[in-house]
Formats: C-alpha cells, sequence, structure tokens
C-alpha cells in the first residue's frame, strides 16, 4: 500500500472580532450623521465611541458627572434604514446597574419610538463587560438616541465604549 502526497491545505486567518476593519454594512457615522451628547469627559471624548478600539479595555466615552443620566443621539444627514445596532458597556471600577434606552425618531428628532431597555449590572469581581448586538428593521430612521442611567442601582458614570450601526 503506497501512502499518498496531501495536495497543499487551502486555509485562511480567522478576522478578529474586534479589528478595526468595518463589517458589510456597516455605516461610517463620521461621515453620514452628526453625534449630538449631553457632556463628556475630557478624557473620555464622544469620537472615542467610533474609534474602532472596542472590547475589553477599548477606548470609551465618559460623561463629565456621576449619578447623572447622558444622552447620545446619532443625528443622520439623511434618513437610514437600520438593520443592526452594536454597543458596548465596561465598568471595571464600582459595583452598578447602567440602564440603556435606545429609541428611533422617522421625524427629525420630534418624537422617539422605543427600541430596546436593556440593564447591565457591573461588579469588578464578575461582569465588567456587557455587549449588545441588536438585529431589527428600522426604515427611515433620521435620529437614534441612547439614553445611558448610569446609577439604576449604585453609584457611576454613563459610560460606553463602542458604538456600530448596520444599514
Amino acid at each position: 500500500m503506497s501512502e499518498a502526497t496531501p495536495g497543499p491545505v487551502r486555509k485562511r486567518r480567522l478576522e478578529d472580532p474586534t479589528s478595526t476593519g468595518s463589517a458589510a454594512g456597516q455605516l461610517d457615522l463620521a461621515r453620514v450623521a452628526t453625534l449630538a451628547y449631553s457632556s463628556e469627559a475630557p478624557d473620555h471624548p464622544v469620537e472615542q465611541v467610533l474609534d474602532g478600539h472596542c472590547g475589553p479595555g477599548g477606548t470609551r466615552w465618559l460623561a463629565s458627572e456621576a449619578d447623572t443620566s447622558a444622552t447620545l443621539v446619532v443625528e443622520f444627514d439623511a434618513p437610514q434604514s437600520l438593520s443592526r445596532v452594536i454597543y458596548e458597556v465596561e465598568e471595571t471600577a464600582t459595583e452598578r446597574t447602567q440602564q440603556v434606552r435606545v429609541e428611533a425618531s422617522t421625524d427629525g428628532g420630534q418624537s422617539y419610538r422605543g427600541v430596546l431597555v436593556q440593564e447591565y449590572t457591573f461588579s469588578p469581581q464578575g461582569a465588567t463587560f456587557e455587549r449588545e448586538d441588536l438585529h431589527l428593521e428600522l426604515r427611515g430612521v433620521t435620529h437614534l438616541r441612547l439614553v445611558i442611567v448610569p446609577n439604576q442601582r449604585g453609584s457611576g458614570t454613563a459610560t460606553l465604549t463602542c458604538l456600530e450601526l448596520f444599514a
């Protein structure tokens, strides 16, 4: 019995899920929208949610005041269809529960419809990072609003590490 020599192996490297390359359908928010925000800490400005440094230990937007709700509004230049929303939250320092409400407007920001309300409980000895990946069907969206309540339980500052939207 003779042994056959195997043919060349076809291979490819898997993409790193935290890489900065944009996925199919991902909107370039810096190009198609303005980010309006209620506050920002000088060393953690709002543009850091778009810088591609996602995942645990990534850069982040941080509101300027603790224990105060904060708002981030994506104001689109033209109405958009949204099929997916991804955002991340990280808290490594304190035990607390943060609520994130996602709301959409199709009338230029005059009124909003609730899309999601989610609470995340963080503990330095346990859960410190959350990633939300929503699949949805929204048409004609002019504004997408995220309202962050940092202190549902405990004390903290509103924060997001990443925001990605897909057509």
